[in-house]
């Protein structure tokens, strides 16, 4: 995949319980994948890598956030040094792991992926398409 090629998304939010402990948690692991804050303000922010493209809030209805079942958000990374680097900073800014860097044959031959859950359990991924 090109990654001059136009995304599908604009952008997506996931909520969070405490914006300061998820913008430490997204800053150190989004920063492995070149991007950084965009938007910095009390209702959210948005990280990307030249336009807003994901948000971390508190739920616009006020109550807690909820993880999704079976969603997860997968973030292009250029190589798999990206995908390691976004792994193990995940790990080390107070994620858990949900799935070691590697190949993912099922998803592809050329998909090769990480993924962990940040600290309010939302499932994030760091993959690169190798041909």
């Amino acid at each position: 995949m090109a990654m001059d090629t136009p995304s599908l998304m604009s952008h997506v939010s996931v909520g969070v319980a405490d914006l300061d402990r998820a913008s430490r948690f997204y800053d150190a692991v989004l920063a492995t994948l070149g991007a950084r804050r965009i938007v910095d303000e009390a209702f959210g922010i948005a990280y990307g890598r030249q336009f807003p493209e994901f948000w971390i809030g508190r739920p616009h209805d006020g109550q807690p956030p909820v993880a999704g079942n079976g969603a997860h958000f997968a973030f292009l990374a250029a190589d798999r040094g990206q995908v390691t680097a976004f792994h193990a900073a995940a790990l080390a800014a107070g994620g858990s792991d949900d799935g070691a860097p590697g190949p993912r044959p099922h998803y592809g031959a050329e998909y090769y992926g990480a993924f962990a859950r940040d600290p309010d359990g939302n499932k994030i991924e760091a993959m690169v398409w190798e041909g």
